[in-house]
């Protein structure tokens, strides 16, 4: 088992950072300002992370910069609008020839709901990624559902799929790896090609958010059947 780091410490990085420990890897989950985040209080009836992360005393809180040190693999969990600027903070040197599994989407709700995307067409968030820190190995995945389902395929049945791009087929083989552990099946994880195909996956977003808004249950995934 390997160090990992999580970037973003909302709900869908502390939902990977419980996975990740269940399963036995070192987990250090970073932020902006450990101090500030440890001290920010619990919104919508949900604990705080400080809370939270009493019940996890095996995960690490860190900085960018800490986790990114850290981790052998780095899941980019944070909000899409500020994830460039966590990188950034990471530092370059941190986050060389690291593998970044990136789950995060370029939502913008500065008009409210649904969202839109502050990227897309022909360009990604992912791609912007890569083209910033080109010393790393983006992969993009599990970016077209609800984090729980994210690490556990299991709560919606049937077969369904988690679509996966990326420009390093290492870096793709490490973080099927992650998805098995996961549970996701061979069968079910769809390699797509090259990064430029995390513009589609980004941009299934909206379709998403409408889906939920319909369905009123996040516990919900897409399946390909061919004829």
């Amino acid at each position: 088992m390997g160090n990992i780091a999580v970037f973003g410490t909302a709900i869908v990085g502390q939902t990977h950072a419980e996975r990740l420990v269940s399963l036995g890897h070192d987990v250090m989950i970073g932020t902006r300002n450990v101090k500030e985040t440890l001290a920010r209080s619990g919104a919508g009836g949900k604990p705080s992370f400080s809370e939270w992360l009493k019940k996890f005393p095996n995960i690490k809180p860190g900085t960018y910069a800490e986790a990114a040190a850290f981790g052998e693999l780095i899941i980019n969990a944070t909000n899409g609008s500020g994830t460039l600027a966590a990188f950034e903070l990471a530092g370059k040197n941190n986050l060389s020839a690291k593998v970044i599994l990136d789950i995060s989407n370029p939502l913008d709700f500065s008009k409210g709901m649904p969202p839109s995307l502050f990227v897309c067409n022909t360009d990604s968030l992912a791609e912007q990624i890569q083209q910033k820190f080109p010393e790393t190995k983006v992969v993009k995945a599990l970016n077209t559902m609800n984090a729980n389902v994210q690490v556990n395929p299991a709560l919606v049945p049937e077969d369904h799929n988690a679509f996966l791009a990326g420009n390093d087929e290492a870096a793709k083989t490490k973080v099927k790896e992650l998805l098995r552990s996961y549970g996701w099946s061979d069968k079910s994880i769809m390699d797509l090609g090259d990064l430029t195909a995390s513009r589609g996956l980004e941009m299934i977003l909206p379709l998403w958010v409408r889906l939920w808004s319909v369905i009123k249950n996040p516990m919900f995934n897409f399946k390909i059947v061919t004829g």
